[in-house]
């Protein structure tokens, strides 16, 4: 059988309406985080959050607190976010990564960068658009400086791919040498933001038909979607998978923990022939 990386996001910018479990402090991530790993779980990607109200925060500390928590707690690889459109100037969006990369017990395994100009918006048929103003900007020469400042941390760069033109510009990147060869990438998909290809095999596939030579293992992700649903078709095209709370709440799980929806996700890849690999295993085929 395959190997198949499961990564858990953890919590992103989800509220608890939906679901009471989403982790928002550093305990509660770190608790999150330890039973996922026993579901299956190599990789953790999680956003700091106040404790107390779920908004989400930039602060460096806690960032800290939740890393050092969860390196107590398990092996998982992490891997904090940018902070988003939360952030504007892309040199502050990567400043916690180089501050928390000077302590050993803090230094990130990875850190995501968003190859991509993308519209927010999110649209519901037949409500319509939540928003029509939330532009997720990143100009080239802010995401060369994100990648210089993660890579000269000494952390591993996650390319993030939104749509065809995130994949030609990695291809870019690639021939520059901004990137590095094989470089692992996540590949976005999402029936609610409409600027990134649908959560179905046809959007998977004519994304991963663009990526360029030099592109590593990949993972996909649906975000504020279902990924359970592309279980099958992520194991068949040997690729790994990236879900949890934060995207989406699981309510067909009833209201689930992130453990038991990682575990349902290896129920289902066990079935389609792919054993979860571990985080010892997961750095090997990301970091090769």
């Amino acid at each position: 059988m395959g190997k198949i990386i499961v990564e858990v996001r953890c919590n992103e910018y989800a509220m608890r309406g939906a679901n009471p479990k989403v982790p928002w402090s550093p305990e509660e991530i770190a608790a999150d985080a330890a039973s996922c790993r026993e579901a299956g779980a190599a990789l953790l990607h999680f956003h700091a959050r106040d404790p107390q109200s779920g908004a989400p925060s930039h602060d460096v500390a806690l960032y800290g607190e939740t890393i050092r928590r969860v390196r107590e707690a398990t092996d998982l690889l992490v891997m904090p976010t940018l902070g988003a459109h939360t952030l504007q100037d892309p040199l502050e969006r990567v400043a916690h990564v180089a501050q928390l990369a000077r302590e050993g017990a803090t230094r990130p395994d990875f850190a995501p960068v968003d190859l991509a100009t993308t519209n927010l918006d999110s649209y519901r048929s037949p409500q319509g658009f939540a928003t029509e103003d939330l532009v997720y900007v990143n100009t080239t020469g802010g995401l060369r400086a994100q990648i210089g400042a993660i890579r000269g941390a000494g952390v591993a760069v996650n390319a993030v791919l939104w749509n065809v033109g995130s994949a030609r510009l990695l291809g870019a990147f690639l021939e520059l040498g901004v990137l590095a060869s094989p470089q692992p990438v996540e590949v976005v998909l999402s029936d609610r933001i409409v600027a990134c290809h649908p959560e179905s095999d046809r959007g998977l596939d004519a994304l991963l038909a663009f990526l360029p030579a030099g592109a590593g293992p990949w993972i996909a992700l649906c975000a504020g979607g279902n990924a359970l649903e592309l279980v099958e078709a992520v194991v068949e095209r040997g690729g790994h998978l990236a879900l949890g709370l934060g995207d989406f709440p699981h309510r067909q799980l009833g209201q689930p923990s992130n453990a038991e929806v990682v575990a349902e996700a290896v129920r289902r890849a066990r079935r389609a022939g792919a054993e979860p690999a571990t985080p010892g295993e997961a750095r090997a085929l990301l970091t090769r």
